[in-house]
């Protein structure tokens, strides 16, 4: 066997011994931490801040951005992520028009993030809210 041959043999041993615990280091690390936030109710707010404004913009909360509109009252919470589809702007709560809308393009979403009037093409990630005590809850 030539030299050239044996070190490409040892090299290809090599790659073929290493790549499945790459993968599954990879894919461990992956779903650890998507599970954790996805599957659990997070707390992101209170009802004295929602009832201020009758609605509540949370960044960097552990499901992501949340903007909850509604009251502690009524109990029925409209939570969505507050990024726009189209570029990224933060969207506002019309509460006349009972709607979200960017400031940046114009396109507008309807209170379950499905898109109303473009550009965007996707809707806006919703999410599932209650209120426990004084504490507001947002599950992913």
């Amino acid at each position: 066997m030539k030299r050239r041959d044996f070190i490409n043999w040892v090299g290809l041993g090599l790659i073929a011994t290493n790549l499945p615990v790459a993968i599954a280091a990879c894919n461990s690390e992956k779903s650890t931490s998507t599970s954790a936030t996805s599957g659990d109710w997070q707390k992101v707010g209170t009802t004295k801040d929602l009832d201020q404004k009758g609605q509540l913009l949370v960044k960097g909360s552990p499901v992501g951005d949340v903007l909850l509109v509604g009251t502690s009252q009524a109990g029925n919470l409209i939570a969505v992520d507050p990024t726009c589809t189209h570029k990224g702007c933060t969207v506002d709560w019309k509460a006349d028009a009972k709607k979200f809308a960017c400031p940046c393009h114009r396109a507008e979403y309807g209170t379950d993030g499905q898109v109303q009037k473009g550009p965007a093409e996707k809707p806006l990630k919703t999410y599932t809210a209650k209120i426990e005590g004084d504490a507001i809850l947002v599950k992913g």
